[in-house]
This record gives structure tokens, C-alpha cells and sequence, in this order.
């Protein structure tokens, strides 16, 4: 390894002008490469102002024009300084045969989980517009509350069947094409659904069933997107930051929608949804790969990074896993019950709480929509909370297998608990809190059972993903259309919040029971 010892800067000063990277041969020979007197010690950068940066190698060329490069390292970061034409970035693309390159700015993991928040955010602001906007259209052809809750989970009728499909393919051809396709159809889904709502119910139910069938796609593709471009230590912030995304998809949604049905109509959230999905096609279709090794644009340290950090770094050749090996184990089943109890909960809050606080205490529609913004808003915070904890936890050097049970326990008794609490609210602030802090703890899940799927199985991921989404989408239809029946027949939503609180606590003893973090097939 070549060593390079930079000349004072009065001597640079004085020596040479203009732009310091168009520095000839000349110019560069001037420089001196002593070797008894390296500067560069144990991997450690010193200079005279006594700042330190961590390196990898120095690379000293000659060609046409002559090059000194070195690279400066932190976390996945790169700084360079170069001589030459050719910029650190393609240096670094040259080692690895491949073109393009980045030489000061974000990781390109922290880009990607940025535009994945993003478009997890598109994916539940989609869904939520129907929760509000299927107010006026029950009152304008007259639906009963029996037909809401049908309304409500047509979205789910087609997002059972493409979980298990849209996990298998995500397997098979990575998240981001999978992704891309979901999000084109879903929002051609969202564009149609006022048209349908128009011509007819039957039209209204089955572009509702193809936007949930889109949108099937869309949990598997980021679990196993985000898997294969962050390290362990940090995956449980990586979805973390992605599901404040989607958290916040039900605060844009319920706040947005209302102030556009009262201004523009029923086809105005449609219409900006689904362009937004449109808008987003054009970053996600260049800007990302399925995983960092085909990347044009990743440094070779974040690379190393990121692969030091995985124990399935390296890309294998995997057999399908048939599905009754996969359903032979009692940590699969523990997956498969957490996620079929947190739909359970979920999809009763999303589709029910205008609802709620319309019926429950005859406030508006615009005011409904704020209450029940609130608590998804501080959702997203918690659920980021709770990866950064997960995350420390295991830096720590605490078992995996601890960490994801204290966290789905978190995520199941505090909700339970809250729901409870709920059914004595005097008043729609009483009720907002509570509802509040139910879904704040739930998004611990997020820290529980959704990483527990790479945990155990990291080669059939989306598989596994697939399956539990598939039960908890039909445990989030039995939840959806079963408030609707009991509020008609009982009046009311407390025995309903009974049933779901009973369900929680369920969960929480059988997931600790038999979840392990530890690998399984």
C-alpha cells in the first residue's frame, strides 16, 4: 500500500492555482510519498489539528494524468479527496466492476428507507380515504351500517389473496419490481373508486377488492427490501422509519380528506392520491435496486457495512420451502396468531374510529377525522421508538429472542389494556387519548412480530410474510364487517372492545410462549 503524507497547505498555497482537483502529473510529482514516515497509523488519520478519520486505502495511480486518492470512511459514509480526473466514486466503482458512484452525501440505505416511508405512507393514506369519505356516500345512497362494514373490508377481500402470491414473488424477484407494480395498480384502483362508487355497488366492491389486491404487495416488498440493504443492528429502525410512514399515511388521509370532499368533491382525494403514486414511480423505478450489490451508486464501505452486519449476506440458490414444513413449527404459528391479532385491532380502529366519534359522541365530520388523526400521528413516533430501542437492545448484546418478546409484549398487553379503558370515555378528548395510547403501543409489533419473520426464516421471508398477512387479513375482515353487526344489533362499541382487548391478551401469552429470534429454516 502506497502512503501518503499531504504537504502543508502554505506550500500547496503557493505551488499551485485553480481548481486543486485538475492537478497535472507535474504538479502531482511535487507531492512526496515518503515511506518512512506514514501518517497513516493503525487505520487512523492524524493530522496536525489532531482530527482523526478512519480509512480503508490509499490508492496512488499513474495513467495520463497521474491520481492520488484517498478514502475516508465513517459508518458507511464516504469523503474523498482526489487528484485527477476521476473522482473517489468512480474509484470505488472501478474496484468493483461496476459504474457510477457518490463521493459526499446520504448512504444509499438512507435514500431508500426514505423512499420506502414514503410510498408506506401513499399505501395507508389510499386506504384511509374510503374511511372518510364513505360517510357522505352512506348518506347519499342511504347505506346501513351493516353494508359499511362490507364497504370497509372489500379492500381486504383481494388483499388476502395477493399476500401469499405477493410474498412468494417478492422472493423470487425482489421488492422493488413487486413494489413498483402494486403501486401503479393501486393507484389506477384509487383513480376508479369514486367512478365506481357512481355507477354502482357492485362496481364500488370490486375496485375496492383490486386496490386491496394491489396493495398485497406491499408489506412483503418492504420487509424483505429493507432486510437486504440494512444490517441487523439497524433493521428494526429501518422499518421503524418506514411504518412512521405508513402511521402517517392515516394522519395525511383523515386530515386531507375531509378539507377535500368539502372544497372539491368526492373524486378530489382520489385524484391526488393517486397521482401522488404516479410521482413517486418516477423516483423508485431509477433509484433503487433489489438489493446493494447490483447498486451503481452504493460505496464500497457501505457496502462492507452493511454485509458485515447480515449472517445471509451472500446471495444463495434456495429451494422453495414447502408449506407444511413451514406450518410444523410453533414459531411460525406464534408469527401467524401476533399478526392475525394485530390486524384484529388495527383494521377495527382504522375503519371504525370516524365512525366511533361520529355515533359515539355526535361530533362532525372534519372534527371526527382530527380526533382520529391523532392518534395515528403519534403512532409513527412510538413505532420508530420502539425500532431505535430494539435496536439498542441487541447492540447490547441482549438476546434476540428477548427483545422481540418484550417488545410484541409491549405491543399486545398495552393496547388490551387501553381498550378497556375505553369503554368508560366520557368524552371524545377522554376517548382520543386512550385510543392514543392503544396505538402507540401497538406499534411495538413493528420490533416484535414483523422482524421475527427475517429472524427465522431470512431466505423465505416473503413467504412467511405472505401467509401470516394472508390470516391476519382474514382475521381484519371478521374484525371489520363483526363492529358493524354489533354495533347495529347492540347499540353500541363496547362489547366489541371487550372481544378485541380479550384477543390481545391471548396473543401476548402464546407469542411468549413459542416465539424464538433465533433462525429456523
Amino acid at each position: 500500500m502506497a502512503t501518503f503524507s499531504p504537504p502543508k497547505p502554505s506550500i500547496i498555497n503557493s505551488r499551485f492555482s485553480g481548481n486543486p482537483s485538475e492537478l497535472s502529473t507535474k504538479q502531482l510529482s511535487l507531492i512526496k510519498f515518503p515511506r518512512a514516515h506514514s501518517v497513516f497509523q493503525s487505520g487512523i488519520l492524524r493530522n496536525k489539528w489532531g482530527n482523526h478519520m478512519g480509512f480503508h486505502r490509499v490508492r496512488v495511480g499513474g495513467g495520463s494524468r497521474g491520481l492520488a486518492v484517498v478514502r475516508c470512511t465513517a459508518e458507511g459514509i464516504e469523503r474523498s479527496i482526489s487528484f485527477g480526473k476521476r473522482s473517489i466514486g468512480s474509484a470505488a466503482a472501478e474496484e468493483r466492476g461496476i459504474g457510477g458512484g457518490v463521493g459526499i452525501g446520504l448512504p444509499e440505505r438512507f435514500k431508500v428507507v426514505a423512499l420506502t416511508a414514503f410510498v408506506m405512507c401513499l399505501c395507508n393514506a389510499d386506504r384511509v380515504v374510503m374511511s372518510v369519505a364513505i360517510v357522505p356516500l352512506a348518506a347519499k345512497y342511504g347505506w346501513s351500517n351493516s353494508f359499511l362494514g362490507i364497504v370497509q373490508s372489500s379492500f381486504l377481500w383481494g388483499y388476502i389473496f395477493s399476500s401469499v402470491v405477493g410474498g412468494a414473488l417478492v422472493d423470487r424477484y425482489g421488492g422493488k419490481r413487486v413494489m413498483a407494480w402494486g403501486v401503479a395498480l393501486w393507484s389506477l384502483a384509487t383513480l376508479l373508486t369514486p367512478l365506481a362508487a357512481n355507477h354502482s355497488t357492485t362496481s364500488l366492491l370490486a375496485v375496492r377488492a383490486f386496490f386491496g389486491l394491489a396493495e398485497g404487495v406491499a408489506m412483503p416488498s418492504m420487509s424483505t427490501l429493507l432486510s437486504r440493504w440494512f444490517p441487523s443492528h439497524e433493521r428494526a429502525s429501518a422499518v421503524g422509519m418506514s411504518m412512521a410512514g405508513f402511521h402517517l399515511g392515516n394522519v395525511v388521509g383523515l386530515l386531507l380528506t375531509p378539507i377535500m370532499l368539502s372544497s372539491i368533491g368526492v373524486t378530489g382525494p382520489f385524484l391526488l392520491f393517486s397521482s401522488l403514486g404516479l410521482v413517486w414511480l418516477m423516483s423508485w423505478i431509477p433509484g433503487v435496486t433489489n438489493n446493494p450489490r447490483q447498486s451503481q451508486n452504493i460505496s464500497t464501505s457501505e457496502l462492507r457495512l452493511i454485509e458485515a452486519g447480515k449472517a445471509d449476506s451472500s446471495p444463495q440458490n434456495v429451494k422453495h420451502l414447502p408449506l407444511s414444513r413451514l406450518l410444523s413449527k410453533l414459531p411460525t404459528w406464534a408469527i401467524i396468531f401476533a399478526n392475525m391479532t394485530n390486524n384484529w385491532g388495527y383494521f377495527v380502529l382504522l375503519s371504525w374510529m370516524p365512525v366511533y366519534f361520529k355515533t359515539v359522541f355526535n361530533v362532525n365530520l372534519k372534527q371526527a377525522a382530527w380526533f382520529s388523526a391523532i392518534p395515528w400521528g403519534t403512532m409513527a413516533v412510538s413505532g420508530y421508538f420502539a425500532g431505535t430501542t430494539s435496536d439498542a437492545l441487541i447492540k447490547a448484546r441482549y438476546p434476540v429472542t428477548l427483545v422481540r418478546k418484550i417488545m410484541q409484549s409491549i405491543g399486545f398487553i398495552g393496547p388490551g389494556l387501553a381498550l378497556l379503558c375505553l369503554n368508560f370515555a366520557t368524552t371524545p378528548t377522554i376517548a382520543a387519548v386512550l385510543m392514543t395510547v392503544a396505538l402507540s403501543l401497538s406499534s411495538f409489533s413493528q420490533a416484535g412480530f414483523l422482524l421475527n419473520m427475517q429472524d427465522i426464516a431470512p431466505q423465505h421471508a416473503g413467504f412467511l410474510h405472505g401467509i401470516s398477512n394472508s390470516a391476519g387479513t382474514l382475521a381484519a375482515i371478521v374484525s371489520t364487517i363483526g363492529t358493524g353487526y354489533f354495533v347495529q344489533w347492540l347499540g353500541s362499541f363496547q362489547a366489541f372492545l371487550t372481544v378485541t382487548a380479550t384477543i390481545y391478551f391471548m396473543a401476548a401469552i402464546f407469542w411468549n410462549l413459542f416465539a424464538t429470534g433465533e433462525q429456523v429454516f
